[in-house]
């Protein structure tokens, strides 16, 4: 018989007859990684190696973040396993990340957002990244332009219009993440703001809006009222 909850109900319990006599949800965050690993190690069961792996990494969320080098130099894990960890991760990003699509409208920083949350979630280090949209604001594509700490020397105007006049961009949104969590922007983020809308006004390519976006939340500096003389959403 299934327990209420996600709870192991015994250490006899085995994973996979729970799931097929229960379903996933009803399996603890160790059974569900047990089942992606499928074997343990010489001295621990893959249930038991689940949970050192949870406990080393500080959960799924730590999970999430760690890197194929750091699984594989935990005892028990190999390059087979630590690889399994790894796609079963990516795989779960991207049934929560809402991919741009080509020719989908931008309307809003929250479009932006529920899309960049899932992809920059674990990043380290900042990266930014150009929208290029049509007269209609619509995606004509993404690119990312420079990875490091936001500043005017990373982030030249050339390298951020040189995609968008190849594929003849009526306007573009800028986009880049803080790791921190913390939207705020610094003064290097509204300095290379001001230039890049300055130097798009020369070229004929509107900056619409410069979005910050975390794993929680964004700022956007369109509604801000921050460089663009007004308020409104990115696709406005």
């Amino acid at each position: 018989m299934c327990s209420d909850g996600r709870v192991r109900s015994s250490s006899s319990d085995r994973p996979r007859e729970r799931l097929d006599t229960c379903g996933p949800s009803a399996l603890a965050d160790a059974e569900l990684l047990a089942l992606v690993l499928r074997t343990g190690d010489q001295h621990r069961d893959a249930w038991s190696l689940a949970r050192s792996i949870l406990q080393r990494f500080g959960g799924l969320p730590g999970l999430a973040g760690t890197s194929a080098a750091s699984l594989e130099a935990m005892p028990g894990l190999g390059p087979a396993k630590s690889a399994s960890l790894c796609a079963s991760v990516e795989l779960a990003k991207r049934l929560v990340d809402e991919p741009l699509e080509r020719g989908q409208p931008i309307r809003s920083p929250e479009d932006i957002q529920r899309h960049f949350r899932a992809r920059l979630r674990d990043a380290c280090r900042e990266s930014f990244h150009v929208l290029m949209l049509d007269g209609r604001h619509r995606l004509i594509r993404a690119e990312e332009v420079s990875v490091g700490t936001l500043t005017a020397s990373l982030v030249h105007p050339r390298e951020v219009f040189r995609e968008a006049i190849r594929c003849a961009s009526a306007a573009v949104v800028l986009v880049h993440n803080h790791p921190s969590g913390d939207p705020t922007p610094s003064a290097e983020d509204r300095s290379v703001t001001e230039r890049l809308r300055d130097a798009g006004l020369l070229l004929g390519i509107r900056v619409l809006d410069h979005v910050i976006v975390t794993r929680a939340s964004y700022f956007s500096f369109r509604e801000a009222g921050e460089s663009f003389g007004e308020t409104g959403s990115s696709g406005s």
